[in-house]
C-alpha cells in the first residue's frame, strides 16, 4: 500500500533522490483502540462528565479530544465526586485503587489493556507461589505502579542492568521476572540476561510480556531505519513506546531520529541534506497525526510515502464487560 499525497510538479536533481518510508504497522494498537472507544461510549451512554483516572492513553491529542467531548481527567480518585462514573486507563491500576473506588461508591469501568491484565495475573500467581519478582520497567509509570500494587511485598523494580547487582532476594532459587509491556524488546532482554547471570534458576513468565504491538512497531522501525537520514516518530513525550521507537531507530542505523507530537514540532533544519526520511508512530497515536507529518514532508518537496509492511495485525479486544452490559440494557430498552 502506498500513501498517495501527490508529487511536486518539478523535482530538482536532489529531490529526485528523495524517498519517504512509512512503517506498517504503526499507530493504534488493540488495547489503545479499546480504551479510547470505552471513554467515547461511556460519554454517549452516561453523558458528561465521565471521569478518567490518569490519561486514558499517553497522547496529548487524544486526551484533548476526549476532554472537548466531556471527559474529565484526574490524577487520583479523590478528585472524583462520590457516585460518579470513572474509567481506569489502559495502563491498569492496583487493587488499592479498585478498593478505594468501591469504598467511595464510584461506578467504575476498567479499560486496562488485556495484555497488561495478563501481567497482573502473572504477578499474583508468582506471589502466590512465594517468588521474589523482579519487575523490569520505569519508576513512576502507571503500568509499573499498577502491576507492583498486585504484590508489593514480593516485587522489586529493576530499571537497568546495573540495578541487578543491588537486588536482594530471600531465595536465589525462587526468583521470577516480569516487565512493563511497552519497553524496548532488546533493552528488556539485556536486563533479563543480567538477572539470569545472578540468578541462574530465574523463572520466565509464561509468555513474553512485551506486547505484540510494541514488538511489531520496533521490528518495523528497525527495517526502515537501516540507512535513513532522518526518522520521525509521532508520539507524546510521556509515551514509553514512542520514546523507545526513536531510540531503536538510532540503534538500527538512522543518522538522526526525533519524536514529535505532530507536524508543527518538526524543525526545518532537520531536513537539511536529508534524502531518505522514515516515519512511524507510537501505539497511542491517531493516524491523522501521521498523515499530517506526511503532508508536511510533501509540502517540502518529498515524494509520496512508500509503506513498508513487516507484520499484519488483526487483534481486537472486546469492550469492558460493565460497559457492554449497560450498552445491551440500553438497546433492550429502545427495542
Amino acid at each position: 500500500m502506498t500513501t498517495d499525497l501527490g508529487n511536486p510538479a518539478v523535482f530538482s536533481p536532489d529531490e529526485a533522490d528523495r524517498a519517504v518510508l512509512l512503517a506498517a504497522p504503526r499507530g493504534y494498537c488493540a488495547g489503545v483502540d479499546r480504551a479510547v472507544i470505552t471513554v467515547e461510549k461511556a460519554l454517549d451512554l452516561y453523558g458528561a462528565p465521565v471521569y478518567v483516572r490518569k490519561q486514558i492513553v499517553h497522547n496529548k491529542h487524544v486526551v484533548a479530544n476526549l476532554e472537548s467531548r466531556g471527559a474529565v481527567f484526574v490524577e487520583e480518585l479523590g478528585e472524583v465526586p462520590e457516585g460518579a462514573t470513572v474509567v481506569f486507563s489502559a495502563h491498569g491500576v492496583s487493587p488499592t485503587v479498585h478498593a478505594e473506588a468501591e469504598a467511595r461508591g464510584l461506578k467504575t469501568i476498567d479499560a486496562t489493556c488485556p495484555l497488561v491484565t495478563k501481567v497482573h495475573h502473572e504477578a499474583k500467581r508468582f506471589a502466590g507461589e512465594d517468588y521474589d519478582i523482579l519487575l523490569i520497567g520505569h519508576e513512576g509509570h502507571e503500568e509499573v505502579e499498577g502491576t507492583a500494587g498486585e504484590a508489593p511485598e514480593h516485587i522489586q523494580l529493576v530499571q537497568t542492568p546495573e540495578d541487578v547487582a543491588h537486588v536482594v532476594v530471600r531465595d536465589p532459587a525462587k526468583v521470577a521476572w516480569l516487565s512493563q509491556t511497552t519497553l524496548s524488546v532488546d533493552e528488556t532482554m539485556t536486563i533479563v540476561d543480567a538477572i539470569r547471570q545472578r540468578f541462574p534458576q530465574l523463572l520466565d513468565p509464561p509468555s513474553d510480556d512485551i506486547c505484540y504491538a510494541t514488538q511489531n512497531r520496533q521490528l518495523a522501525i528497525k527495517e526502515i531505519s537501516k540507512d535513513a537520514d532522518l526518522v520521525i516518530v509521532v508520539g507524546s513525550a510521556n509515551s514509553s513506546n514512542s520514546v523507545r521507537l526513536a531510540e531503536v531507530a538510532l540503534e538500527s542505523g538512522a543518522k538522526a531520529a526525533y519524536r514529535v507530537d505532530d507536524a508543527s514540532e518538526i524543525d526545518l533544519a532537520w531536513l537539511d541534506g536529508v534524502d531518505k526520511v522514515s516515519v512511524t508512530s507510537g501505539a497511542s497515536v491517531p493516524e491523522d497525526l501521521v498523515q499530517g507529518v506526511l503532508t508536511f514532508l510533501a509540502d517540502h518537496g518529498y515524494p509520496a510515502a512508500q509503506a513498508v509492511h513487516t507484520a499484519e495485525e488483526s487483534l481486537i479486544f472486546a469492550l469492558p464487560p460493565e460497559l457492554r452490559r449497560d450498552l445491551r440494557a440500553r438497546e433492550k430498552s429502545q427495542a
